[in-house]
């Protein structure tokens, strides 16, 4: 069975009327959102997010080292392997 079908007349007019209501708001709130975001200011926008990465940092320190040097014993590791 269908969600249409299990649809009262009454509940089936609402949702095509919401339907038909987003269709048309949907491209206006779209253009206002695009709006806001053009207008926002880079460095304002930073600013406002440096506290958010900063709190990371408490919880995950920093690592000594990137692991690259980790990352390519471990690939020699798997070349020694596969090689013989």
């Amino acid at each position: 069975m269908s969600d249409e079908t299990s649809m009262s007349p009454e509940e089936l007019a609402l949702a095509k009327k919401w339907a038909e209501t987003w269709k048309t708001t949907g491209p206006i709130l779209e253009k206002i959102r695009r709006e806001e975001i053009r207008k926002v200011s880079t460095v304002q926008a930073m600013q406002h997010l440096a506290g958010a990465f900063d709190s990371g940092a408490y919880m995950h320190p920093p690592r000594k080292s990137s692991g690259l040097v980790e990352q390519q014993a471990f690939f020699q590791k798997l070349r020694k392997c596969s090689v013989g």
